[in-house]
């Protein structure tokens, strides 16, 4: 994954400063040093990792701290919110509104992956109740419009282009001009790709923008192309001046660190990134779940809306854990649940602590883990699966039947049985506060998606692993995955705390309603 080898560098230099016993000015020098050298490994900027290096240094000087300050947890801070710095442009990104025709034009180089985000964006706006279409104006290249077309009918998303039409400004309008009379509120404009050399693309390109008049600009940025991303940003910025930037490719292994350098460059906000080939393979941007995900902290504002859009039937187990109950057959449609959110890997990156405790474990290996947990499940009967699991330690018998049905060890049985055994006892614990979050949840119902977000991030809080002792969580679960050992890595009493398998159960099934706001203020 790009930048993810860039952010487990700097989550080991701070944590070894972290952790060392001796916290003096030569060992933060050492660790400042580490960052940057991770910085501009991974492309970005000398310049930039120059000014975050007096940025921190500036902050955390140790000749004027005071003797009571905590200096691990300034340092801390300080290294989170200059990265956070360093990808925030500090300028809105246009938002469309509804009811209203918003033209989005895409630019960008050639390869980059504009057609496909074209139609993942299309896809993001209409499944957020926008009435979204596709204009392909690339007439440039070969089998674009075929590529669209191929796209958008399987995303079920309108289109229009020509096969016979050269002139790319002729479509554009016509396209763009045909969808504003049929009452389109999002109409995307995907254009050829160019290069800031090609003077002739670059013409045609300012020509398009005057011919449909684009609400936003939007430039799609490969993130593999390294130190050449500022120049071609820079370059597009004068002849479009788009007004923002969708990173794609960052499921690709090279460095990344180039897209943010393009981003300080141009003070344009990323509004998505690509995270992969499906259609559904695009996260919203805000800079601090970035960061955060970035380094092993977690983006639990894109875990809730990537677990609201699928939509999982969670009545039975919420119903349960209201009650302080947690049965074998709730933990079972949880280990379901998760295998239908997609690629561990994913999930990971949105849970803090847990991309650090999958360590090189694949997405296969991860899933046949899960699966193996559910045939013990599945060789239950049903008296078992809706038991509280003392039956199993007054007949252990049963342990070494279900093993021998399920085609695995008597060990991995005792495993899954402990792993509930702490589920249920969180569970009890979690009584009252479902109660009274289910009561919030309540309140909530005339706010905006945003305060719902601030509130669900206070509750979850209150509710977190300092609050629960010997509460189970992802990281106990991922032992189970794949035995990795050790706690979760990350930067403590920095992302709320590591979220429980009850508290992920709580968003999974909760807070109905619209797709909450990206971005999330940290506390």
């Amino acid at each position: 994954m790009v930048l993810s080898d860039l952010g487990r560098r700097i989550n080991a230099a701070v944590s070894d400063l972290t952790r060392s016993a001796t916290l003096d000015e030569k060992a933060f020098d050492g660790m400042i040093k580490e960052i940057c050298n991770a910085l501009v490994e991974a492309d970005v900027n000398i310049k930039l990792v120059a000014n975050l290096r007096n940025s921190i240094k500036r902050t955390v000087n140790f000749k004027e701290l005071a003797p009571g300050v905590n200096k691990k947890r300034l340092i801390q801070k300080t290294v989170f919110d200059e990265l956070v710095k360093l990808v925030d442009p500090h300028a809105e990104a246009f938002r469309p509104k509804k009811g209203k025709p918003n033209v989005i034009m895409f630019v960008g180089l050639q390869g980059s992956g504009k057609t496909t985000t074209c139609t993942k964006l299309a896809r993001w706006y209409q499944a957020r109740g926008f009435k979204a279409c596709l204009v392909c104006a690339d007439t440039f290249r070969a089998g674009a419009f075929d590529q669209l077309k191929q796209n958008a009918v399987k995303a079920k998303i309108p289109y229009y282009g020509s096969l016979t039409e050269t002139d790319p400004v002729v479509v554009a309008r016509e396209g763009v001009d045909r969808f504003k009379k049929e009452r389109f509120e999002v109409i995307i404009v995907d254009t050829s790709g160019r290069h800031r050399q090609e003077q002739d693309l670059f013409d045609e390109m300012v020509q398009i923008q005057r011919a449909v008049k684009p609400d936003q600009t939007i430039m799609v940025l490969d993130a593999t192309i390294g130190q050449q991303a500022e120049a071609q940003s820079r370059a597009f910025k004068e002849a479009a001046d788009f007004g923002a930037i969708i990173i794609t490719k960052t499921d690709g292994a090279a460095a990344g660190g180039g897209a943010i350098s393009a981003v300080a460059a141009t003070h344009t906000p990323i509004v998505f990134i690509g995270t992969g080939e499906h259609m559904l393979d695009l996260e919203r941007f805000a800079p601090q779940p970035f960061v955060s995900k970035l380094l092993g902290m977690g983006d639990m504002a894109g875990l809730v809306e990537h677990v609201q859009s699928l939509k999982l039937d969670q009545k039975e187990t919420m119903k349960h854990l209201a009650e302080g109950v947690f049965t074998i057959r709730d933990l079972r449609d949880q280990l379901q649940n998760i295998m239908k959110m997609g690629p561990l890997s994913k999930m990971a990156g949105m849970i803090p602590g847990l991309s650090n405790m999958m360590g090189g474990m694949d997405d296969e290996e991860g899933s046949m883990k899960l699966r193996r947990m559910i045939y013990i499940c599945d060789s239950m009967t049903k008296k078992e699966l809706d038991s509280d699991g003392k039956m199993f330690i007054e007949q252990p018998t049963r342990m070494t039947r279900i093993a021998r049905g399920s085609g695995t060890s008597v060990r991995e049985v005792e495993e899954l049985l402990t792993q509930h055994k702490m589920m249920q006892g969180m569970a009890k614990k979690m009584k009252g506060g479902m109660a009274n979050m289910q009561k919030a949840q309540g309140a909530l119902g005339g706010k905006n998606n945003k305060q719902q977000m601030e509130a669900m991030q206070k509750r979850l809080q209150s509710m977190g692993g300092g609050g629960m002792p010997g509460g189970a969580d992802m990281a106990s679960l991922m032992k189970m995955f794949g035995g990795g050992a050790g706690g979760a890595g990350g930067m403590p009493g920095m992302g709320g705390g590591m979220p429980d398998m009850g508290q992920l159960m709580k968003m999974m099934g909760g807070m109905g309603g619209g797709a909450p706001a990206a971005g999330r203020g940290r506390r």
